[in-house]
């Protein structure tokens, strides 16, 4: 297969190129470099611009007319910053994918693979959640992407529509492509092992914030899946796109939760990544804006349907970052 990703130069994004390249597909990148590296490109097939941007997106597909669907991954993704800059965000996110859809639809590209997110899942008094859990998304950020998820439903239903659309629902990716061609690239994490790291990395503690929530341990709970198992689940939802979704499907919307199955609290993520790498001084604050109690799946649709389920630990997580965050920092380092 030949698939166009959107955003296919950042971390998650060119993960999933790199899984796909080593099935045998071939992975065509549409990046504005925004956040996404040259160096993850690895010589494929890549287009710098907007995703907005009509003429380049046909120019994409008269060079690879033989694109067989579409991962989209481009967005913006931090939800402090989405609460202070809401409309930023519904620009990027929602307005621009609007753009890239009826330019997907005019050249004939009817099924797409969407990143989505287990944020816009309403808080479950156990943080259990399954595809048929009720949505109610609590940041700009997370609406963003439940607003899309609507918009692509309604896609799939228009007159004479012929699209079809799978969303996966990520929880919360953690780690590098596991042979260090990817990983991730920003300097400032916002998460919560990036910020664990770099506190070990400076010397200063490390904050959990929010410490009242209810959890077994008051901290938040979130299911945390290494990057190079959710780049396996793209891999698997388009080998298996039409047994997911037949051609000529009455229903051509369908989603899929990607994690692990087992929640970690913010506590436990400590503990863990004290295991691999080692002490750090924990102090506690309250939660930032747009912080929420966190979810993690039961569901098993992901295993029936798409034959796919995770390989890798927590502890291979964070192993994976450490040795990623070296490699990068040094690789910086020798540029500069």
């Amino acid at each position: 297969m030949k698939i166009l990703i959107t955003g296919g130069a950042g971390y998650i994004g060119a993960t999933i190129a790199s899984a796909l390249q080593d099935e045998g597909h071939t992975p065509v990148i549409l990046d504005d470099l925004s956040k996404g590296r040259r160096e993850f490109l690895h010589g494929r097939a890549f287009y710098q611009g907007d995703i907005a941007d009509h003429g380049l997106v046909d120019r994409v597909f008269a060079e690879h007319p033989d694109i067989d669907a579409t991962v989209h991954c481009a967005a913006k993704i931090v939800v402090p910053e989405s609460v202070a800059a809401p409309l930023h965000y519904y620009r990027e996110n929602v307005g621009k994918t609007i753009e890239l859809l009826e330019a997907l639809q005019r050249n004939g590209c009817p099924r797409v693979l969407f990143s989505s997110s287990a944020s816009i899942y309403a808080p479950a008094p156990d943080a259990r959640v399954t595809e048929a859990s009720p949505v109610d998304a609590s940041s700009p950020y997370a609406r963003t992407k439940q607003m899309m998820e609507q918009v692509l439903q309604d896609w799939t239903r228009g007159d004479g529509a012929e699209q079809r659309v799978i969303a996966l629902r990520y929880f919360n990716p953690v780690g590098a492509d596991p042979q260090m061609r990817s990983g991730l690239q920003d300097l400032n994490p916002t998460h919560a092992l990036g910020k664990l790291i770099e506190a070990y990395e400076s010397g200063r503690p490390f904050t959990i914030t929010g410490t009242d929530w209810d959890t077994r341990d008051g901290s938040g709970i979130r299911d945390y899946i290494h990057v190079w198992d959710l780049a396996a689940a793209h891999v698997a939802a388009l080998v298996r796109f039409d047994e997911a979704i037949a051609p000529g499907s009455e229903d051509r919307y369908r989603v899929f939760n990607i994690g692990t199955g087992s929640g970690t609290t913010v506590r436990e993520l400590v503990t863990a990544f004290q295991e691999v790498v080692g002490p750090i001084e924990v102090r506690e604050a309250g939660p930032r804006p747009g912080d929420v109690i966190g979810c993690y799946t039961t569901g098993d649709s992901a295993r029936t349907v798409l034959g796919w389920q995770p390989h890798h630990s927590l502890a291979d997580g964070i192993s994976d970052a450490m040795t990623w965050r070296k490699a990068w920092m040094d690789q910086l380092g020798t540029a500069s």
